[in-house]
């Protein structure tokens, strides 16, 4: 266990795009979401910047 954990992205709004099933607040799949407390520090960075990117793509394209 990390010393310094990653905390979860959420941001406490919880509602999925009806297209793609990604939250809209941080813009993690439900399996990510499901899966976060059994990632390690690793999966965990590359699901943020995963969430990053497909919230970008949501808003801006």
């Amino acid at each position: 266990m990390s010393a310094n954990p990653i905390s979860s992205p959420c941001v406490n709004i919880c509602q999925t795009d009806s297209v793609t099933g990604v939250c809209l607040g941080c813009g993690r799949t439900l399996q990510e979401i499901t899966d976060w407390m059994n990632l390690n520090d690793e999966e965990k960075k590359r699901v943020i910047a995963q969430s990053q990117n497909r919230l970008n793509d949501l808003l801006f394209n």
